[in-house]
């Protein structure tokens, strides 16, 4: 079988690695430059959408941000999962929103900016502080600002034109201020056949809106709240695939921060970590396979590895330590690769963590020196 990605990075590149064992291949269409390649060796195999879509068994997407005409083609070709839906949401946060009020699940009050009039409206109705969100083009922190108080409107307002004025589909969310416990994540599967598989919740820290470290966590009451707000979301959207769910933890009740219709960077530690990994779920699932076990097989934590290209070799002989490098040229912020680190308990994997800060400095992994 043959699945084509929309998307030509590291997640396409680990969907083709956990695809091998099944005998499923995988070809990625960059839609930046239109050509079709082998998502491991990067190396151009065709070129051109039709060709693409033509070859495929399967068509999925490894980010949501897919221009409206390449999406529209792929799902009328009836080859598209998740299906269209699902991606426009993940990649605009005023639908997104709207999904989430029609599955009835709680997330933070929120409102339509298009104007300065409707900015002050929403100050009123929601109160400051107050967080605000680009609907479009938003991801890793970008696009976002905070309203702490009203004199700073006449700062940040002219951001919020410019924002505005980049795209006619352009809107900002207004969204409650939460002063959350933790962000936590939960990664699932829906198949074909409406089966669910979810994985064990992982905490999640972020380093200037950018996510540093994700451990799995082991906490029923809150599994079972995740789960149940899971199934809502998918079987409103009629999902086939890995699906991601960002939550505020606030005092043991989770909101719904943002959803993405794909697999999740905060799900990597399941490569090591889980029975089956989330890359080998979303090709079951999409392509019709039965979903695999995602028990938990040992307590596992993923530090991403940003804007460097080398790591000390004494990772390497670290117990259940795991580096894996996406084959990207070093730039300053971009994801280059993940590491993935296990023990056989709780306890036994904060040493290892602690272990690992001695190894990599504070600049670069800030949120593992909590550890020191």
């Amino acid at each position: 079988m043959q699945v084509l990605v929309l998307g030509a990075g590291q997640l396409a590149r680990m969907m083709a690695l956990a695809g091998t064992p099944l005998n499923i291949e995988i070809h990625a269409f960059d839609v930046t430059t239109g050509n079709i390649v082998q998502p491991i060796t990067g190396q151009v195999i065709g070129q051109g959408l039709a060709l693409a879509i033509d070859q495929a068994d399967v068509i999925t997407a490894e980010f949501e941000h897919i221009p409206d005409d390449i999406l529209e083609q792929c799902a009328q070709s009836g080859k598209l999962l998740p299906n269209q839906t699902a991606i426009k949401a993940g990649g605009n946060r005023q639908r997104e929103k709207a999904l989430l009020k029609q599955a009835a699940v709680n997330s933070a009050q929120y409102a339509i900016v298009q104007s300065r009039d409707d900015l002050l409206t929403a100050i009123e109705t929601i109160g400051l502080p107050m967080v605000l969100k680009s609907a479009l083009g938003g991801y890793d922190g970008k696009g976002q600002w905070r309203l702490k108080q009203a004199q700073d409107i006449d700062h940040i307002w002219p951001e919020l034109q410019d924002c505005l004025a980049s795209s006619a589909q352009q809107t900002i969310i207004a969204e409650q201020f939460i002063a959350f416990d933790r962000e936590v994540s939960l990664i699932g599967a829906r198949g074909q056949d409406g089966s669910i598989v979810t994985y064990p919740l992982t905490e999640n820290v972020h380093t200037n809106g950018v996510l540093s470290l994700s451990t799995s966590l082991d906490d029923l009451a809150l599994q079972q709240q995740a789960e149940s707000i899971f199934r809502a979301v998918a079987e409103q959207l009629d999902y086939v695939g890995v699906l991601a769910l960002e939550f505020f933890d606030v005092n043991g009740q989770l909101l719904v921060n943002e959803i993405a219709p794909r697999v999740h960077n905060s799900g990597h530690w399941t490569q090591q970590g889980a029975e089956t990994c989330q890359f080998e779920n979303h090709l079951r699932a999409v392509c019709g396979l039965p979903l695999g076990s995602t028990q938990l097989i040992r307590p596992t934590a993923m530090i991403n590895v940003l804007g460097l290209d080398s790591l000390p070799d004494a990772l390497l002989a670290m117990e259940g330590c795991h580096v894996h490098w996406y084959g990207k040229q070093k730039r300053p912020g971009r994801k280059m690769g993940h590491i993935n680190i296990s023990a056989d308990y709780s306890g036994e994997l904060q040493r290892r963590l602690a272990r690992l800060s001695q190894l990599l400095d504070k600049e670069n992994f800030p949120a593992l020196h909590k550890y020191d």
